[in-house]
């Protein structure tokens, strides 16, 4: 665990069906250890099966250790989740759909002893065309920032321009901010100019030999016929990947940040 002066933060990557439930089993209480890590936030919009997050496996990941459950558009899709979406303060929807909808974007949990906050938002190029992500993301950072520096943001979003946009936006005002959404880990981890974390994806937590997440089969078939054909999740070796970010808990500011991906091959 860090001291006082720091806090060590894990932000992993989607997790993806059976394989990536799998992952955080066996992987996440030594991924703890070694990097004396104070927090973990996963995304875990597509845990049940590949497609939305039930209670069961909510239950299962907080249970393990993690401390919040950011989402993004596949979060609505287990019926049996949406009660909980109002309930359960951990579990997070992006922020910036409708008023109207069920659940919250951003919670405030303690940690050592500091107030953390955490925002899920979500992008809208290739996505659903919900509210602005800046507007909504720098209305909900203010609220934040009222209670602690400590701020981390998770954009569930498919394009890079738009996430990197968002995070120089948000540069300086938070701690990170992480992409999810592609499931393909990106190489530009970086500290940003006024000391915010940044990612433009984590990657993914789930089957290793797949294309993201999915059969390669079905997929390569897709791409040859143009159908529409469903997804499954492949089931091979699972991996973890994500991050890990250091801060200072006086200032908010991010200290550093490193990127991980570990397999686990049985």
């Amino acid at each position: 665990m860090s001291d006082t002066k720091t806090m060590v933060v894990l932000l992993l990557g989607d997790i993806c069906g059976q394989p990536g439930s799998r992952a955080l089993f066996l992987g996440l209480h030594t991924l703890v250890k070694d990097y004396r890590s104070d927090m973990v936030i996963v995304n875990g919009e597509n845990a049940a099966g590949g497609f939305g997050l039930n209670a069961e496996l909510m239950n299962q990941f907080f249970s393990l250790g993690v401390d919040v459950i950011t989402s993004g558009n596949h979060i609505w899709q287990q019926d049996d989740l949406r009660p909980l979406l109002d309930s359960e303060k951990r579990l997070l929807r992006p922020a910036n759909y409708p008023p109207a909808a069920p659940g919250h974007g951003s919670v405030i949990v303690e940690i050592k002893g500091h107030k953390v906050g955490v925002l899920n938002l979500q992008g809208r190029q290739s996505l659903p065309s919900i509210d602005c992500p800046f507007r909504v993301g720098s209305e909900q950072v203010a609220k934040l920032r009222k209670q602690t520096p400590l701020i981390l943001v998770d954009f569930h979003a498919e394009n890079p321009e738009e996430k990197e946009a968002l995070a120089l936006h948000f540069d300086g005002k938070v701690s990170a901010v992480v992409g999810t959404h592609t499931h393909v880990q990106t190489a530009d981890e970086k500290i940003l100019p006024h000391k915010t974390a940044y990612i433009t994806d984590l990657g993914l937590c789930g089957p290793s030999e797949s294309v993201i997440g999915s059969k390669p089969d079905i997929s390569i078939a897709r791409q040859l016929t143009q159908m529409p054909l469903r997804s499954e999740i492949a089931d091979t070796a699972p991996l973890i990947q994500g991050v890990c970010v250091t801060l200072d808990t006086a200032s908010g500011q991010a200290l550093s940040i490193e990127r991980f991906t570990r397999l686990y091959d049985i």
